[in-house]
Parts: structure tokens; C-alpha cells; sequence
């Protein structure tokens, strides 16, 4: 999987919003003022960050290499997955639409109608 890829894979959710994050080179994507991803370089490498529960976090950085705790933010939520690593992209895009689901339940029940989520 490539960052282009992933980030229109994020674009198609309910909500999804782009930014571009310039201190940190990163795109960020949001569903109203919640992030749940972000693409950037990391060692010269493309990357995504992905939120995820602490549990959840743990477990993926010990089942795959290419997971590691987001040095950009909270280590215990956000995880880095290198795109050139071991990770299935099935894999990937279940993260996303988890992360994603996370960002929606913090969302404002009048938002979350607004935009039909």
C-alpha cells in the first residue's frame, strides 16, 4: 500500500477532512475536529499514524515490526506503520475504519447527525 492509496481510502469515510499539518510535513485526515490519521516520512520512509485503545496499541507493535509508537503523538493511542513493512493491507484498513470509529464516538451527537454518522 502507498500513502496515496491510504489517504483516499480515509477520504471516502462519512465526514473525512484533509489538512496539511506543516511543522510535521504530515497530512492529517479528521472527521469534524477529531484526527484519525496522518501520513508523513519517518527515517526517509512514508508512514501513517493510526489511533487506536492503549490494548490495542501494545499488541500490534508486539505482533508486527513495522508498528511503533507515534514519536509525533500520545505513545499510548497512536501507532506508525511503516507502508514497506509486514503489515497485510487487509490489516491496515481495518485500523483505519477502527481509528476512524474512535474519532466518531468522541463527536458531539449533534455533529455526528449533521454529518449522518
Amino acid at each position: 500500500m502507498d500513502q496515496s492509496t491510504f489517504l483516499s481510502y480515509c477520504m471516502d469515510k462519512p465526514g473525512a477532512e484533509q489538512s496539511l499539518r506543516q511543522e510535521w510535513q504530515a497530512n492529517q485526515v479528521k472527521v469534524g475536529e477529531v484526527m484519525f490519521a496522518m501520513t508523513h516520512e519517518m527515517d526517509g520512509k512514508p508512514v501513517i499514524s493510526l489511533k487506536s485503545s492503549p490494548e490495542m496499541a501494545a499488541s500490534l507493535r508486539a505482533e508486527y515490526r513495522s508498528i511503533v509508537p507515534c514519536g509525533l503523538l500520545n505513545k499510548n493511542h497512536w501507532n506508525t506503520l511503516f507502508l514497506d513493512g509486514d503489515i497485510p493491507d487487509s490489516q491496515i484498513y481495518y485500523l483505519a475504519d477502527a481509528s476512524w470509529q474512535l474519532a466518531v464516538e468522541t463527536l458531539p451527537d449533534t455533529l455526528r447527525q449533521e454529518l449522518n454518522i
